[in-house]
């Protein structure tokens, strides 16, 4: 048993060498600037992947409901665009960008298209799939999946793709993390 825990923690140490928390990562913003996610140290996060072309693409709109109830209480909903699913987010930056706001009012934080599964994987998202958590762990199934972050950058919660953001599972578990 000692020596399974030893090789997992020498593999946890190389796959997750850039964070051991949210707030160690830096991403480009969907407009290209860099962030570090430090700057949303002591907020509660929601951080979803994304696509403009998906059946869950409606949630946007519970997400930017979700984001306009809480923002005042330092909560966040973080949206990455990904590609990964039947070819469901083929726009640019900027046009997922103006998809987002005509469509359903986004204002919240958007981040460049990035990979959350298979070889290419970003690393926040390596790190996210493979955190312990009271949900399910491993590979994201499918766009919008949503994980919730406590205001020390640790995962609390972890949602499917059918899981609505304005649900009581959901809500209840942000006001909890706030």
């Amino acid at each position: 048993m000692k020596t399974i825990i030893a090789v997992l923690s020498i593999f946890a140490m190389v796959t997750f060498e850039n964070g051991e928390s949210v707030y160690e990562f830096k991403l480009n913003s969907i407009s290209g600037e860099q962030v570090a996610m430090s700057e949303y140290e002591g907020s509660v996060l929601l951080i979803v992947n994304t696509a403009s072309e998906c059946g869950f693409t409606t949630q946007y709109e519970g997400l930017q409901n979700i984001y306009d109830r809480y923002k005042e209480s330092q909560f966040y909903v973080l949206g990455f665009p990904a590609n990964n699913f039947g070819g469901q987010e083929p726009g640019t930056n900027e046009e997922i960008q103006e998809f987002c706001k005509v469509n359903f009012g986004v204002n919240f934080p958007l981040f460049s298209k990035l990979s959350v599964r298979g070889d290419d994987i970003h690393p926040l998202f390596d790190y996210l799939t493979n955190l312990d958590n009271a949900d399910f762990t491993g590979e994201i199934g499918w766009n919008f999946e949503k994980f919730l972050i406590d205001r020390n950058g640790n995962l609390l919660r972890r949602f499917k793709s059918n899981v609505h953001p304005e649900s009581n599972d959901l809500t209840r578990a942000i006001e909890q993390a706030l």
